[in-house]
């Protein structure tokens, strides 16, 4: 009785492994991974650099690494997404000149400031562009108390959507990146 217990239990075992693995290999990031306000499809804010790789899926290269502020791409797919890392963790996440890559709501580059704002219905403050002449950051601020040191930035030609990025706060407004 026992032998058939334990052999059913290893079968067991070794089927769940093997779902886990395919599980797994779907996970990689791609186009169709959806922005939210503290990471992108299974990279989070607050991962180090080997644990943001690992739940992408692929190898994250750039700037060589420094404890200030530096930025990193996946190595092939997604094309035009970047990572800041502040402190050695993922900090934000920079969409630009991907249409593909879409925030949970489905916002994404392209989008009419007009849409933005009823996808987000009184969560988003405007405030002019530094350096785009009627261009503005639509920023989203979350309701949600746990979710109130995240920001998703939409920044605009004061028209239409030109890239946006999600993160923590205070990195998630520098308007230049890690300059």
């Amino acid at each position: 009785m026992n032998t058939k217990l334990l052999t059913l239990a290893s079968l067991t075992l070794a089927v769940s492994s093997l779902t886990v693995g395919t599980v797994v290999a779907k996970a990689k990031l791609t186009n169709q991974a959806k922005l939210f306000i503290n990471g992108i499809g299974t990279v989070r804010v607050g991962m180090t650099l080997s644990q943001a790789a690992k739940a992408a899926g692929t190898q994250l290269v750039g700037d060589p690494p420094n404890n200030n502020c530096y930025y990193v791409k996946p190595q092939n797919e997604p094309k035009n997404l970047s990572f800041m890392v502040t402190g050695g963790r993922i900090s934000r996440v920079d969409v630009r000149l991907n249409a593909q890559i879409t925030t949970l709501k489905g916002a994404k580059i392209g989008d009419t400031e007009a849409q933005i704002k009823s996808l987000y219905p009184g969560q988003i403050k405007v405030t002019p562009h530094k350096y785009v002449q009627g261009g503005h950051y639509l920023t989203f601020i979350p309701k949600d108390r746990a979710d109130q040191n995240y920001r998703v930035v939409f920044e605009t030609d004061g028209k239409l959507v030109t890239q946006f990025r999600s993160g923590k706060l205070p990195e998630v407004e520098f308007v230049e990146g890690c300059s």
